[in-house]
């Protein structure tokens, strides 16, 4: 069986899709801060889907506060309480921190499963996928920070400088940690696998961070050690978030926390930039 088609009907469906089309107005183009809101967004859709990817960021925050806290307290500071008071400031840092590597692996993920492929044809802001998934990644090193500023309270701990202390702290450690997580999406667009971005990036920070003062009092350490502790940008977050929290700000620290932040996002941002449109 056979069908004709008239093509008077088919020119006359044509002229009257071209009619409506140009009939309509043509969208705006999104602005940069919009799509990037819009991708920072579409990483909070997918914790909504998988909630799962929440695990780093709430049972591993208390799993380290309690152990740390009831393992080694009474050994390092004589009572776990006393010891809470000095180590969950720099808790705060390093479970935060540790979540930083997830924003290289997330952004490997999309690259090798061809999502940054898709994104590249639509006509947006070419950073504002990189700079929403950073944004994302934001609402997750906030829900470390409560989680750890929670949990610590309901065990005894108790911020002299109050809740705006314990705020300005987490503040702090949150915007140290979308600088440092430049580097890691540089790792990320460098890596051929997740588990690869996933292994190397904690073998750089894990070093960093008990090679810090978030567990012990530098002074307690040999000289060269020492030297290299309270040289560490780490270290010095932790003081920071110390300071703020015991209601007696170190400026200094706090300063020097953010002109790093400043450093690695005006260093590493370029790189994302490039390797992202040239990968």
């Amino acid at each position: 069986m056979t069908t004709t088609t008239d093509p008077a009907a088919g020119a006359a469906d044509t002229a009257a899709v071209r009619r409506a089309i140009a009939a309509t107005a043509r969208p705006p183009r999104p602005g940069p801060l919009s799509t990037a809101l819009t991708f920072g967004w579409r990483g909070m859709l997918k914790v909504k889907h998988v909630p799962e990817q929440l695990l780093d960021v709430t049972v591993t925050p208390v799993m380290f506060l309690l152990m740390f806290t009831y393992l080694f307290g009474g050994a390092i500071a004589g009572s776990t309480s006393a010891y809470l008071d000095y180590t969950l400031p720099g808790l705060l840092v390093m479970s935060v921190l540790f979540t930083t590597v997830y924003s290289g692996v997330s952004l490997n993920t999309d690259l090798t499963k061809g999502v940054v492929d898709r994104f590249r044809s639509l006509p947006i802001w070419r950073p504002a996928p990189l700079l929403g998934s950073l944004l994302g990644d934001s609402v997750r090193y906030v829900v470390a920070g409560t989680v750890i500023i929670v949990v610590g309270i309901a065990l005894g701990y108790r911020p002299e400088g109050g809740p705006l202390g314990a705020v300005a702290a987490l503040a702090l450690v949150v915007v140290f940690s979308f600088g440092l997580s430049w580097v890691f999406s540089v790792l990320g667009l460098l890596m051929r696998s997740p588990n690869a971005v996933m292994n190397a990036g904690f073998m750089g920070i894990f070093p960093l961070t008990f090679l810090s003062n978030v567990f012990v009092d530098p002074r307690t350490l040999p000289g060269p050690l020492e030297a290299f502790v309270e040289a560490n940008p780490i270290s010095v977050l932790a003081t920071a978030s110390r300071s703020l929290m015991a209601g007696q700000p170190d400026g200094v620290a706090i300063l020097v926390s953010l002109a790093v932040a400043a450093a690695l996002a005006a260093v590493f941002l370029p790189v994302t930039t490039r390797l992202y449109r040239s990968r």
